[in-house]
């Protein structure tokens, strides 16, 4: 390994950490404590944030004057004894977020307007206090499992800046992973928050669909995605999650209200826990990498000696893909069509807009209607009066981040069969619309993060939120964190 490899002074073993940015509920208490500034904690992001821009590259949009007035006001509410979950806290939103003010480009080039109104989740985050700093880049229309593209360039990982933080979520997983920010929202629509987390060290909660609205968007991408939290602790996701949860009165899922952050300090009880290595079926080669597999088995022998039953388990996939690919990308031609200058688009957008627009209609009627019984059939798994599980483990993704630029003039085909070798495991639960949490799993041996996936049945969070508090309590994976941004790319690019 080169001496001008970031890789090499990172790893499981952190021999020089950088100084600790408080989490998000660190910050929370010494706002409520008096023990800080919300001026000084948005103004120190701003800071990170400027001297990672040319390394890291993380964010698209930045609300400087407003975020700072806005901290400016929640210290006089401070001073005045107001308190609220998240008052003075920044806090970053992913690209596809609507922020009043704010063009929603959703990785895309071009002039958009900007957007009216917040989206509700952004409503409900500054109804808990917090302060919104800016919006984090996204691959365009949240497509891919990697942050790149002509519009804003290329956002890289803070554990090595040659590599990936992954996508769709890559600039708020940069932001949070490089401390530039104490946690951020995201969406998943296929993976798109517990790829990056598991790439860039960190935690991120797929909620139950509808647990976090999505609202002006109501049914996104056919019902695929939700929004979702990363931070570097469990309370911290769980933090988040929780100020940000709830329906909009025209939301079309509303699932019971979970108190994420009291299942997070809750002991899970013991679980039994289905092992699965294998893919559900796809049409590439997607055997894990020997690394992964060593990880993800580790952590599952982590399991057991918690006090869990963990066996090798499969759950009964069958072609979910059929359902996945038609919804995949009407969504995309719903929002392609949208765009002003159309031909501003990358060509892997357009041809996807082409696809979707040909399985609109009835076929993604179809494959929505497919969704009561792939429930009954893969929910059988977590069937407990059957001898079911409570949870599945998993890999999060069968590759370590690859290195950026990776996907360079591919075809749409070859782009879709480079990501879905990568990562095959995750977007089955955005078909089911079921929870999911990535948890750190440990790194390669060059240093690179690896990620595994509790998974639940429908409205499962708690559990899984308990069962991820746990091992974190058990493998500390906060402690290890990657190196200063501004470390130059390792490979000139």
């Amino acid at each position: 390994m080169s001496s001008a490899d970031p890789t090499e002074r990172t790893g499981p073993a952190g021999p020089v950490d950088p100084p600790v940015q408080p989490g998000l509920a660190d910050c929370a208490r010494e706002l409520a404590d008096g023990r800080t500034t919300s001026s000084a904690l948005v103004g120190a992001a701003f800071a990170r944030i400027e001297a990672s821009r040319h390394t890291l590259n993380a964010f698209r949009q930045l609300r400087r004057e407003a975020a700072l007035a806005e901290a400016a006001e929640a210290d006089r509410r401070l001073e005045a004894g107001e308190r609220l979950p998240l008052l003075g806290v920044p806090v970053a939103v992913k690209d596809d977020t609507d922020v009043a003010g704010m063009p929603t480009y959703f990785g895309c080039d071009g002039a958009l307007p900007p957007a009216t109104d917040d989206s509700e989740a952004v409503r409900r985050l500054r109804a808990a206090g917090a302060v919104v700093v800016g919006k984090t880049n996204s691959c365009e229309l949240g497509q891919w499992a990697f942050t790149e593209g002509p519009a804003f360039g290329i956002t890289r990982n803070p554990w090595s800046t040659a590599h990936t933080p992954g996508g769709s979520s890559g600039g708020s997983a940069a932001a949070v992973a490089a401390g530039l920010v104490p946690a951020a929202l995201g969406s998943d629509g296929a993976g798109s928050i517990r790829i990056p987390a598991a790439w860039t060290h960190l935690v991120g909660i797929k909620p139950q669909r509808g647990r976090i609205s999505v609202h002006p968007r109501g049914d996104a991408f056919q019902g695929l995605t939700v929004n979702g939290p990363l931070a570097r602790t469990v309370a911290d996701a769980a933090l988040l999650l929780d100020a940000a949860a709830g329906p909009h009165p025209r939301d079309p899922h509303r699932p019971p209200a979970v108190d994420a952050s009291a299942a997070a300090r809750r002991d899970p009880g013991r679980l039994r826990i289905g092992l699965s290595l294998g893919a559900p079926f796809t049409l590439t080669r997607n055997a894990p990498h020997p690394e992964i597999l060593r990880a993800v088995t580790a952590l599952a022998e982590t399991l057991a000696r918690l006090g869990h039953h963990v066996e090798e388990a499969r759950p009964r996939y069958g072609l979910i893909g059929l359902s996945f690919v038609p919804r995949a990308t009407a969504g995309i031609a719903e929002l392609a069509a949208l765009h002003p200058e159309p031909g501003l688009l990358d060509p892997r957008t357009r041809s996807a807009l082409r696809t979707g627009t040909r399985l609109g209609g009835r076929i993604v009627r179809a494959a929505r209607a497919r969704e009561v019984r792939q429930h009954a059939r893969i929910g059988a798994f977590f069937d407990t009066a059957r001898d079911g599980y409570d949870v599945l483990l998993t890999p999060t993704t069968a590759a370590p981040p690859p290195r950026v630029g990776a996907f360079d003039h591919l075809s749409a085909w070859r782009t879709e069969l480079a990501m879905t070798s990568a990562c095959p495991y995750a977007w089955p639960w955005n078909v089911l619309g079921w929870p999911g949490v990535n948890v750190p799993a440990g790194f390669t041996h060059d240093g690179l993060p690896l990620g595994a996936q509790l998974l639940g049945p429908s409205r499962s969070e708690a559990r899984l939120i308990s069962l991820a508090a746990q091992l974190e309590a058990d493998r500390r994976w906060y402690e290890h964190r990657p190196p200063v941004p501004g470390v130059p790319p390792a490979d000139g690019r």
